[in-house]
């Protein structure tokens, strides 16, 4: 999965900051290009992720149907300031479990 995330937001543009894969979602730090809106960069990623995971896992069909791989909605949180920050707030995100973008696979 992370081989997919990262190739679709390389032809986005967006920079992947930090990533960590849950057992039932996804936290990821993410910079979008001002060209991109949040809703607009979670679509494409949910919409062309979940295609690419159920042709490389066909046998997903069967749990999840009509190939919707992700539940809907996400949580974000804009983060503006200094490189130091973002340290800090990467440490937080992964010590703390806490989420700025986030999905929950559905079930």
């Amino acid at each position: 999965m992370g081989v997919i995330l990262r190739k679709l937001c390389e032809h986005k543009d967006v920079e992947i900051i930090e990533a960590n894969a849950c057992r039932d979602h996804i936290h990821m730090l993410v910079s979008i290009p001002p060209k991109l809106s949040v809703p607009q960069f979670m679509g494409y990623l949910k919409g062309k992720s979940s295609l690419m995971i159920f042709d490389r896992h066909a046998n997903l069909k069967y749990r999840y149907s009509n190939r919707r791989f992700w539940c809907k909605g996400y949580y974000e949180r804009y983060i503006l300031g200094k490189p130091t920050n973002r340290s800090s707030l990467t440490d937080w995100l992964f010590l703390s479990g806490a989420k700025l973008i986030w999905e929950t696979i559905a079930e």
